[in-house]
């Protein structure tokens, strides 16, 4: 791997079947969303098949791999054999580890790498050996970086959600552990991804810390994507109204 010249943006697209899934349906489509990302520049399509699939469902993974070319796809995954094996199938260019609650809304902390280092040690070896990238989703602690090095992972992902959390009297604070975090595994031959919590607010102090690869963003672009889509969206459905309630001449 190398660091590439700026840092790249890798958009999820889960909340594009969280939308699809409220109905039951088909719409909006997650591949069509994932589109739309790279031509409007994304770098890397995420997507988190998690164990309950309540989101991105297997079919969606597949025609992801098939979609995603030229840019990275990322898959987000509970270190577990199921996963492992869906990885080593479907072989995207990275995959994520990450920590999963049945009951959660989002991600809501970074994995225990000692807690569960046989266990993501054992992946990490799997998923290189089939020539996928890992990266573990970590906190941004001295403790966390440490035994993540010790896995055989190429990256890790730094949680920013205490960062996008926090007030702004601790907002600095919590930056700054950030940047203490990535220096620390830029130091331990990690390359250093960073996500979660970050919108289009609160993102440039973030972008601005020397030593990141990549931020991963989801949620707040799916948002923003449904609200600046909606004038467009409603014209065209009152154009097709129109023409087609124009009297018989």
């Amino acid at each position: 791997m190398e660091m590439p010249g700026t840092i790249i943006l890798g958009v999820n697209v889960d909340h594009v079947a969280t939308l699809r899934q409220a109905r039951g349906g088909t719409e909006p489509d997650p591949l069509m969303g994932a589109t739309l990302a790279i031509l409007g520049g994304a770098d890397g399509i995420t997507v988190h098949l998690r164990e309950d699939r309540r989101h991105i469902n297997d079919r969606d993974l597949r025609l992801m791999r098939e979609l995603v070319s030229g840019v990275e796809l990322n898959l987000e995954m509970a270190a577990v054999k199921e996963m492992v094996e869906m990885a080593l199938a479907v072989k995207p260019e990275m995959s994520t580890l990450v920590p999963e609650k049945r009951r959660e809304l989002t991600t809501e902390g970074g994995v225990d790498v000692k807690g569960e280092f046989k266990k993501l040690s054992e992946a990490v070896r799997k998923l290189n050996g089939s020539g996928i990238a890992v990266s573990l989703f970590i906190d941004p602690d001295e403790k966390s970086v440490e035994w993540a090095a010790k896995t055989g992972a190429q990256m890790v992902e730094l949680h920013t959600g205490y960062y996008a959390n926090a007030d702004k009297g601790h907002r600095q604070k919590e930056l700054a552990r950030v940047q203490r975090a990535i220096s620390m595994a830029a130091n331990a031959g990690l390359f250093v991804n960073a996500g979660h919590g970050l919108n289009y607010s609160n993102v440039r102090p973030v972008a601005g810390l020397p030593g990141l690869r990549g931020l991963y963003i989801g949620h707040s672009i799916v948002a923003r994507a449904v609200l600046a889509g909606m004038k467009e969206a409603v014209s065209a459905m009152k154009a097709l109204i129109a023409e087609a309630s124009q009297p018989v001449k």
